[in-house]
C-alpha cells in the first residue's frame, strides 16, 4: 500500500464467507483487523486464527448503539480507523408482488440502512482524521434490474446511489469511497436467505457454485482498491459488460432481460406439464 503505515480495518459480517476472506487478506499484508459480527462465536474465531492484535466485536449493524459502542472501542483500542468495510448483509428472493412487506423492511434494514449507520458513525471521524477508506458492499443486483430479486436489488441499489454522494461529500477530506458490486460468489448468504419457495436458495447457490469466482478473488479486489482507490469494484468480467450496456443503451439491456425472462417462463411451464 502507498502508505506502509499499518492499516487499521474494520469489517462487519466479518466472521464468514466474504467478511472472512477480506479479513484474511488484509491480515496477510500485516493490516490489523477489526472483525464486526453478530454472531460472537464466529467473530472471536477469526480473529483468533488472524493471529495477534486483532480485534473481535459483536454488533447489530441496524443498531445505533451498537454503532456508537463500535467507534468508542475502536477509537480507545486502535486510536483511529483507516479502512471501514460495510459488508454485513442478507437477500431476499422473489418479485414484489411475492415479497411480504416485513421482507422488504428487513433487507432495507440491514443491507441499506446498517451501511448508511455505519457510514454515519466512522465519516466524522475520518474527515477529522483526513484520511480513510470507506467500502460499502453492493451488488451486481443493484444495477441489473434483473426481475426476481426487487427487494434486494432495491436495496442494494440504494448502496450504490448513496456511496456515489457519500463519495463527493468526503473527496476534499481526504476520505476515498468504493462500492463492491460481485455477482455469485459462494458464501453463506443462502443459510438466511428469504424467498417465496426454496427454488430460490437452489438456484443462487447453483450460480455461486458455477461462477468461477471466489470469496478470496473478491477480497483480493477490495485490497487492490485500498491501495489504488476507485469507486466502482466489478469483480466479475461479465459484469463489467453488463454495467457499460446497461448505462449506455437501457432499451437495448431492457430487451436482454426480457429474452431471459421469457426463457426462464418457458422452462416453467415445461416443467408444470411435466409434472
Amino acid at each position: 500500500m502507498t502508505d506502509r503505515r499499518r492499516k487499521r480495518v474494520l469489517i462487519t459480517g466479518g466472521g464468514s464467507g466474504l467478511g472472512e476472506a477480506m479479513a484474511r487478506r488484509f491480515a496477510d499484508q500485516g493490516e490489523q483487523l477489526i472483525v464486526a459480527d453478530l454472531d460472537s462465536e464466529r467473530a472471536g474465531t477469526v480473529a483468533e486464527s488472524l493471529g495477534e492484535d486483532h480485534l473481535a466485536l459483536t454488533m447489530d449493524v441496524t443498531a445505533e448503539d451498537d454503532w456508537q459502542r463500535v467507534l468508542s472501542e475502536v477509537k480507545d483500542r486502535c486510536g483511529g480507523l483507516d479502512v471501514l468495510i460495510n459488508n454485513a448483509g442478507v437477500a431476499v428472493g422473489g418479485t414484489l408482488e411475492e415479497t411480504s412487506i416485513e421482507d422488504w423492511r428487513w433487507v432495507f434494514d440491514i443491507d441499506l440502512m446498517g451501511v448508511v449507520l455505519g457510514c454515519k458513525t466512522f465519516a466524522p471521524l475520518l474527515r477529522e482524521q483526513g484520511h480513510g477508506h470507506i467500502i460499502n458492499v453492493a451488488s451486481f443486483a443493484g444495477f441489473a434490474g434483473a426481475p426476481g430479486i426487487n427487494a434486494y436489488g432495491t436495496a442494494k441499489a440504494g448502496v450504490i446511489a448513496m456511496s456515489e454522494m457519500l463519495r463527493a461529500e468526503l473527496a476534499t477530506a481526504g476520505v476515498f469511497v468504493s462500492v463492491l458490486c460481485p455477482a455469485f460468489v459462494k458464501t453463506r448468504l443462502t443459510e438466511t436467505m428469504r424467498a417465496p419457495d426454496p427454488s430460490y436458495q437452489s438456484r443462487v447457490e447453483r450460480w455461486m457454485h458455477n461462477s468461477g469466482v471466489s470469496a478470496e478473488d473478491v477480497a483480493g479486489v477490495v485490497l487492490n482498491a485500498v491501495r489504488k482507490p476507485r469507486f466502482m469494484l466489478l469483480t466479475h468480467g461479465n459484469t463489467r459488460w453488463i454495467w457499460r450496456l446497461r448505462r449506455w443503451f437501457p432499451e437495448m439491456y431492457f430487451r436482454m432481460v426480457m429474452r431471459g425472462v421469457r426463457r426462464i417462463e418457458q422452462r416453467q411451464t415445461r416443467k408444470h406439464s411435466n409434472d
